[in-house]
């Protein structure tokens, strides 16, 4: 009896887990929460999505799959909830991303201030679709 007590207390403060969508229909639902975003944030949006679904097509493993498709399903919610306003990038992700990871990430900073980098102009390919 005193088990089952702790067992539905704890079960309260879970906070239930939606099942993670398939790649396509998880596709559609960011490209569809990105377009409250301001036309040049989702005009950068829409392509990194793209460019990262595309490179993670041919990927076999389901480990790294569930990952990934977690990930883009935590990002549509916090899109779609407007709470990507107010949330920081913590230590602890940042300690886990690859030299290539930081490094685009600069980049994306870069391009968002406007300043150029001192690792070339990776998006460029991306202003001159803008033109």
């Amino acid at each position: 009896m005193k088990l089952t007590l702790v067992l539905n207390a704890t079960r309260r403060h879970i906070k239930p887990v939606s099942p993670i969508l398939p790649p396509l229909p998880l596709f559609r639902r960011v490209l569809r929460a990105h377009r409250k975003l301001p036309p040049d944030v989702r005009y950068l949006g829409d392509e990194y999505v793209k460019s990262e679904f595309r490179a993670h097509k041919d990927i076999d493993n389901p480990l790294y799959i569930v990952g990934f498709l977690t990930q883009w399903q935590k990002y549509a919610e916090s899109i779609e909830g407007d709470t990507w306003k107010q949330d920081k990038l913590d230590m602890e992700k940042l300690s886990k991303m690859s030299d290539e990871q930081l490094v685009q990430l600069y980049e994306l900073m870069q391009a968002t201030k406007d300043e150029p980098s001192e690792y070339g102009d990776i998006l460029k390919p991306l202003d001159k679709k803008k033109d």
